[in-house]
């Protein structure tokens, strides 16, 4: 799930993004092209319900492909995300648009 608030001059947006705990995982890391598709940059917080979370400023007027990394093997997307985006493994990532 996606949670965006834009700042006062419309070049930047904070953008929230939400893994739900009924997908139980232990540790998740968001994985895109914000960061150059780095596996362990941005680890995501884990709520005491059970749900990750993590803020990203990002620079409007781009769209941004990503997928969430669940304990280091299984790759998920966001199922509320803005839209969807084919990649090289034959999957799907998902995309942020801001």
């Amino acid at each position: 799930m996606l949670k965006k608030q834009y700042y006062k001059d419309g070049k930047l947006c904070r953008v929230w993004f939400y893994l739900p705990a009924e997908l139980h995982a232990n540790q998740v890391h968001l994985v895109g092209d914000f960061n150059d598709w780095n596996e362990t940059q941005t680890p995501m917080k884990k709520k005491m319900d059970g749900t990750f979370y993590i803020a990203l400023t990002l620079q409007t007027g781009k769209s941004y492909q990503y997928r969430y990394l669940l304990d280091g093997e299984r790759w998920e997307n966001d199922w509320e995300a803005d839209g969807y985006e084919p990649n090289s493994l034959g999957e799907e990532n998902s995309v942020v648009i801001v």
